[in-house]
């Protein structure tokens, strides 16, 4: 199977601070979407990289779960998952140490067993959780 590929898009203009960036994804379901310095270190309205993270890996969690409960022929009614995705500072720079995930799952007739030992294997074996552990490749160009 040749691989799936999916992407998204950011673009910046000016300085860390005072500058601004729009951020898009391939289907359209971001569109444009404002991010800075303010929306990643002030709160203000507006995304960031960590929570955009954040919802790739709560989504991509859930569904892995969902396939391991299924090859068990367990069906969740619902599976909710928060990643919290935590951004520190270290040696003057920036760097993200950690992910955690908060699950909430309602499955009849899941034992606490069952459920412990499908959510760790999808902890472990979902795409993002791979991802955050992968290899980096560029290409950069200066125009």
């Amino acid at each position: 199977m040749s691989p799936i590929i999916k992407s998204g898009s950011a673009k910046w203009e000016g300085s860390l601070k005072e500058g601004n960036g729009h951020v898009s994804t391939e289907s359209g379901v971001l569109s444009d979407q404002p991010y800075g310095f303010n929306t990643r270190f002030e709160g203000k309205q507006g995304t960031n990289p960590e929570e955009l993270i954040g919802a790739a890996h709560a989504s991509c969690f859930s569904m892995a779960l969902s396939m391991i409960l299924g090859q068990s022929d367990l069906t969740p009614d619902s599976i909710e998952t928060k990643a919290e995705v935590h951004l520190e500072e270290k040696d003057g720079g920036f760097h993200v140490p950690k992910v955690h995930l908060t699950v909430e799952a309602s499955i009849p007739g899941a034992s606490q067993e069952d459920f412990d030992e499908a959510a760790k294997t999808a902890k472990e074996n979902c795409p993002i959780s791979k991802l955050l552990t992968a290899e980096i490749t560029m290409d950069a160009k200066l125009v």
